[in-house]
This record gives C-alpha cells, sequence and structure tokens, in this order.
C-alpha cells in the first residue's frame, strides 16, 4: 500500500472514530437536530407570529401600549407544545416532524360583550393560519378574570390620584407624605389579588404606602376598593375606602369627617435622613453585598473546560440530556430528560405559586397571590455574575412577549454552572475486621445548576433545577424578598408587632410542580415502600422472639388512591416504576422525595378553593392526559369561583394508573412568621422547598 493510500485509510478511520464518539456522546433524541422541536420561540418567529394577526382584518387589533381598555389587543405569544405522542413517535421512531405553533391570548375589549380568547397560530417560523382553542369541557374563561395589563394599572393610578384629591390635606397631616409634588416624601399605591370580591366581578382593594428608605414601602392604613369592571374608565368607581378599621362609602366622607375632626387617626413617624446612621423604621439588612461584588469575596471556581454543552436550549452533561424552556406564562420548566440515553421524564415544570397572607384588614382577608396570574415567567431580571450565579456561569438570554407590542429581550435571564457538591457522592473509606482501610478514589461530587428567577412585588424566587453524575435530579426553590406588612391594628390576630404602626404578617408560601415521569419508558407504575414493626419467631437464634423492622410495600391502581393530602406524613418511598427488571427481578424504578416545611392547609375545601385545589394535596399521581397539561391557569387568579381549570377535576375519573403514562403533581411549601431579625428582608438560606428524583434498582448493577 502506497503512502498516499495509507495516509487516506488513516484518515478515513479517524473520520469513523470521530462519528463514532459524537455518536455516543449525543443521545439518539439530539441527532439530526431533533432536539429543535423544544426549542423556545425565537424573536423572529414572535415577531413573525405578531404581524401575522396584526395584518387580519377581521380581529381589529390595536396596540398594545395605547392607554385605553377598549381595545382588542394581543397579550401573550409563547411556545405551544405538540402533542406529547407526537414528539416520542418524531425522536424515536423519526416520524413527520410535529407541527410547530406558538400559543397567543387576545382580549378582545372594543366589542359589547369583551372577552378573551386563545389560539394556536402556525405554523412557525411563517404562521399562515390561527385555530381557536377551547378550554376544558364546561368551563371558560371570564372577561373579569383576564390578567391586569400595565395600561390598566396606569389607568387605574391616575383614577385613584384624581378620586383622592380631597385626601390631600389628611394624606400630609397623617403620613407627611403626597402623591402630587412629593419631592422626595412621595405616596404610592399598590394592590392585592384576587382583582374581585364575588363572581364575575372587577374590583380591586388599594393600599397607600409610603416609600422610604431604600424604596421600601411602608403602609399607611388606608386602603381604596375601585370598581373598574367597564372598559370605559369614566365608568370605574371608588366603593369603599377603609382607614384605621373603619369603612366609608368615599374619599369625600372621610375627608369631611377628617375636617370635622370624628377621625381617629394614626400619624405616622418621619423617616430619618439618609444620611443617618440607624433608621428608626428599618434594621440594616444582615450582609449586604456590594456591586459589584468585591475581587476579594470567595468565588466558586470551575474547570477551565466546562463538563458540559449547550446546544440551543439542550444540555448535555456527564450522561444527562435536556431541554429546557422559560414559558412567559409559567417559568422554568424541564423536557425530555435523558441519563445514560434512557428516559426519566418528559416534563419537570414549575406549574403554580401562591402566597396566602393572614391579615386583618380588607385587603388582607382577600389576598391569596396566585403567581401564575401575574406572569411569574416573564418577570424575570438580569442575573448578575457573583452574586446570583457563580462568575464562571454560563449565561442566557429570553425573549417575552408578555403584555407587549413586539418581543422583548431579557438579557442574562437564566444561568447554567457546574458546582462541587460539597460532600462525596461514594463512601471514601471501608474499615474490615483486622483494620484494614481501603480507599476509593473516585469519589468527587459535582452537580449542573440551572438556574431562574420570578420578582413578584415583594418576593424573590429562585428557580434551580439541579442534575447530579449518579443519576439524581432535585428541584429547589428558594424565596427572597422585602417583609410585607401592613398597619396595627389591635385586632391583629397575634401577628408579629416589628415598628411603632406596623405588623409583619404570617403567610404561608406553596408552590406546585408537574412531574411528567417516563422512568425506562411511557409505562410507569407507582407503589411506596413504609416499615413497619413485625413480630418474628427464630428457633435458631439466641432470641427466638425478636421485634424487626420490614418493608411494606402499597401497590396503587386507581388515582384517587394515589393522592395523599397536603400536611399528612408520606410514606418515606415513593416509587414510580418500569415494567422492566435488574437482574435480581426488581422493577427499575425512581424514588420520589418531598421536602416540605408547612404542615397546614391553606383552607377548607370551598367554592374559591377551586382555583387553587392542587393545594389539598402534597402528591397526586394520574394518568396523562394532553387536556391536563397544566394545574391552573391565568385566569384562576381573578376569577377563583368558577376557574377555567380546576385540578381536582382531573381526579374525578379515578382511572387506572397501572403500566400508564403517568404525571406526579407535587406541592411544596413553607410558612413565615415575620420577626425582627428578616426586618427588612428574608434571607433564602434555609428558607428553601422541593423534591428529588433519585434513582432505585434502575441501573444494571452486578
Amino acid at each position: 500500500m502506497g503512502l498516499a493510500q495509507r495516509s487516506l485509510a488513516l484518515g478515513c478511520m479517524a473520520i469513523i472514530l470521530v462519528l463514532q464518539m459524537t455518536m455516543a456522546e449525543y443521545p439518539n433524541w439530539m441527532l439530526n437536530g431533533k432536539a429543535q422541536v423544544f426549542a423556545d420561540l425565537s424573536a423572529q418567529e414572535i415577531q413573525a407570529v405578531h404581524d401575522f394577526l396584526m395584518s387580519r382584518p377581521e380581529l381589529e387589533l390595536q396596540p398594545t401600549r395605547m392607554q385605553v381598555l377598549g381595545k382588542n389587543s394581543v397579550f401573550l405569544i409563547e411556545m405551544l407544545l405538540p402533542k406529547k405522542k407526537d414528539v416520542l413517535e418524531f425522536l424515536d421512531k423519526g416520524t413527520k416532524v410535529p407541527v410547530r405553533e406558538a400559543h397567543v391570548v387576545i382580549f378582545f375589549s372594543a366589542q359589547e360583550h369583551p372577552n378573551v380568547t386563545e389560539f394556536a397560530v402556525g405554523p412557525l417560523p411563517q404562521p399562515m393560519y390561527m385555530r381557536e382553542l377551547s378550554p376544558r369541557p364546561a368551563k371558560h374563561r371570564s372577561w373579569a378574570s383576564r390578567p391586569m395589563t400595565k395600561a390598566e394599572r396606569s389607568l387605574l393610578y391616575h383614577k385613584i390620584k384624581e378620586a383622592t384629591t380631597p385626601l390631600q390635606k389628611f394624606f400630609l397631616d397623617t403620613t407627611g407624605f403626597s402623591l402630587e409634588d412629593c419631592n422626595g416624601h412621595c405616596l404610592t399605591f399598590t394592590h392585592v389579588a384576587p382583582h374581585s370580591v364575588e363572581s364575575r366581578h372587577r374590583a380591586t382593594w388599594f393600599l397607600l404606602q409610603r416609600i422610604v428608605k431604600d424604596r421600601l414601602l411602608q403602609p399607611t392604613g388606608l386602603e381604596i376598593l375601585v370598581n373598574h369592571g367597564s372598559t370605559d374608565v369614566q365608568d370605574w368607581s371608588i366603593e369603599q375606602v377603609w382607614y384605621n378599621d373603619k369603612l366609608y362609602n368615599s374619599p369625600e366622607e372621610l375627608a369631611q369627617k377628617y375636617a370635622d375632626g370624628e377621625v381617629d387617626t394614626v400619624v405616622l413617624k418621619d423617616p430619618l435622613p439618609e444620611n443617618t446612621e440607624q433608621s428608626q423604621i428599618f434594621n440594616k439588612p444582615a450582609g449586604e453585598i456590594p456591586l459589584p461584588p468585591s475581587k476579594t469575596g470567595h468565588h466558586v471556581e470551575q474547570v477551565s473546560v466546562p463538563s458540559y454543552r449547550l446546544e440551543g436550549n439542550t444540555v448535555i452533561y456527564k450522561g444527562w440530556s435536556f431541554s429546557f424552556q422559560l414559558r412567559p406564562s409559567s417559568g422554568l420548566q424541564i423536557l425530555n430528560a435523558h441519563f445514560k440515553n434512557e428516559p426519566l421524564a418528559y416534563e419537570i415544570s414549575v406549574q403554580a405559586a401562591m402566597a396566602v397572607h393572614r391579615e386583618n384588614t380588607p385587603a388582607g382577608e382577600l389576598t391569596k397571590t396566585m403567581d401564575l396570574g401575574w406572569s411569574m415567567g416573564s418577570v424575570t431580571h438580569e442575573l448578575a455574575p457573583g452574586v446570583n450565579c457563580p462568575e464562571t456561569a454560563t449565561f442566557l438570554d429570553a425573549v417575552h412577549y408578555y403584555d407587549t407590542d413586539g418581543p422583548v429581550h431579557y438579557p442574562q435571564a437564566l444561568c447554567i454552572f457546574e458546582i462541587p457538591t460539597g460532600v462525596p457522592v461514594r463512601p471514601i473509606f471501608n474499615t474490615d475486621f483486622p483494620g484494614k482501610v481501603n480507599f476509593f478514589s473516585d469519589v468527587t461530587g459535582h452537580k449542573l445548576v440551572l438556574r431562574a428567577t420570578s420578582a413578584l412585588y415583594n418576593f424573590d424566587y429562585i428557580w434551580d433545577f439541579i442534575f447530579y453524575t449518579n443519576g439524581m435530579i432535585s428541584a429547589k426553590m428558594h424565596a427572597t424578598g422585602y417583609t410585607y406588612t401592613t398597619i396595627y391594628t389591635p385586632e391583629g390576630l397575634g401577628e408579629t408587632r416589628l415598628i411603632t404602626h406596623q405588623l409583619g404578617n404570617s403567610h404561608t408560601h406553596l408552590v406546585h410542580y408537574r412531574v411528567d415521569l417516563d422512568v425506562a419508558g411511557t409505562n410507569n407504575s407507582f407503589h411506596t415502600l413504609h416499615t413497619r414493626q413485625k413480630n418474628t419467631t427464630n428457633p435458631g437464634s439466641l432470641r427466638p422472639h425478636l421485634v424487626q423492622d420490614t418493608m411494606e410495600k402499597t401497590q396503587y391502581s386507581q388515582e384517587r388512591q394515589a393522592t395523599f393530602p397536603f400536611g399528612q406524613t408520606l410514606p418515606p418511598f415513593l416509587l414510580f416504576s418500569s415494567p422492566q427488571t435488574d437482574i435480581w427481578g426488581h422493577r427499575r424504578s425512581y424514588r420520589l422525595q418531598i421536602y416540605s416545611t408547612s404542615k397546614q392547609k391553606l383552607t377548607p375545601a370551598s367554592q374559591e378553593d377551586l382555583a387553587f385545589s392542587w393545594a389539598r394535596y402534597s402528591l397526586a399521581v394520574t394518568k396523562y392526559w394532553e387536556s391536563e397539561r397544566c394545574s391552573t391557569s391565568i385566569y384562576n387568579q381573578n376569577h377563583p369561583w368558577d376557574p377555567p381549570v380546576v385540578f381536582e377535576e382531573f381526579l374525578q375519573n379515578d382511572e387506572s394508573i397501572e403500566d400508564q403514562d403517568l404525571v406526579a403533581w407535587v406541592t411544596v411549601g413553607f410558612s413565615h412568621g415575620p420577626h425582627s431579625e428578616i426586618v427588612p428582608s428574608v434571607a433564602s438560606a434555609r428558607n428553601f422547598v422541593g423534591f428529588l428524583l433519585r434513582p432505585f434498582n434502575f441501573f444494571y448493577i452486578t
């Protein structure tokens, strides 16, 4: 063989070797660009959808930025995932690529009977059609249930400023602050939700607050109920005014009674000047972080060449492969997670977050904040290197369309990084009877973290999905933020009095996850193991009668059997199993471990509870249905009495869950009892909840 032929042969062998290595590194479902089926909408696709809709004359669409309500406008554009069956057939069998579509929400206000309608628009990237997406059977989207837009908020603020003009002297006398010409002593309004006090009614309680040191908000004790159900702002009205535990019919009535000396007032102290060493209103937050972070601070080092690889929104990391999306409506979700080329979960996603406050004011009694109604996924902020994520992290941008007129770019909305686990993932030493010590060198543990945040009023949620090199997945939510206070009243329900005229109100945070498990495939079953003490007899033993712990298995065949009320103790082993077995006959499984510190369910079952009926269960296991992709909706917040999505209805058919495609719905939560050490800010340390998925007889080990 000549030199040229040998060189050609070596070159061919090298190419074949590279191809083999690439095939070995890439999971099958990612080959030939198949992972693009999970790609989030690009700015170009969002713009194409928007342009297509604006070109349809029958829709009579107007720009969202117009400061009027009586218009038709596009509220939301996000990715509409294809049916799971179609996606898996495409990935596994190479069938036709599923059609790429966008999910669109349009507010039709410029008509006699305003409504909210949802559409699928496609095919992308060049849309040619739109089809209406119907709500679940016997359900509808009430016009009053729509999320509040920026235009509506702006109109409401000006309406309240105009309506409270008679109270300007009252404001100055009792707070020292004002709404007009405030010169650093400014008042503002914040609102609570639901934006209704009864079914099919749109009215919102607004709280008057002082903007004090560090832009913190201090309640004044004045609350105003505004009826804003009409699309004509001229029809809006002030229904009630509450001040110092008394109700008034209008601002004019309160102003007149104040002038007549008939109002018991609470005069708030002036905040100290900015250069005062110690404020009387708030303690300094512990561990303030300078921006940018100090160069002398601690840093988490990452290897010079990251162990993970990013291809669009798909990640490859030490046996792991998965895609992710940051939906503007609900936030972060993991899609099609595989470990060592085997499927584990088709979707792990944040479904809902909720805060219920226990307060003794009209606004506080009503407040149940369901964060999906506040665009949980689009209220992301730029993550700072060295503060929100390690400096060595990879930062990713996001593009959203939510209450706007085009795609909006969110820089550094996500980050991904690898860090040490902090503890070994395997035992380091083993000692035998003679005292000989065996050392195991392969003990270093690392994990990959995908992180995003949601900033909702006074609280920030930090969302983490964590992937371990031994096949475990963890989902965590950390909470931090500023203490939410209300005006002190003697009937303050035993809450913590933090400052002269302020109560720190106890409240509960709940988070709901959807975990679509595909443990080695889509046919799975669910069972639990728990320990029970059992009397045993062993005649050949020195102690013939013993009490020993034994493991007992409970198999769940129906959905209703596999519901575990929130607050009750869960079985220690929650197992999702494949029909496949290991060499010892054990079903290959993954174990779900839930970490939640809240044990008290929010409310008794009621009509209003329907909007968040998912909160009734720590865990519910259901059969997969395309119509049950979300446990709540962006409309449940403002129409809790008859919401379009009711999780409890997912369980009504009580279907079989043996050898089926299963979904685990997980609720976790914690309660806050404010105290002086967390004023003004709540630290994220230990304020976390979540769950862990870990292999249980899953791997073939001899």
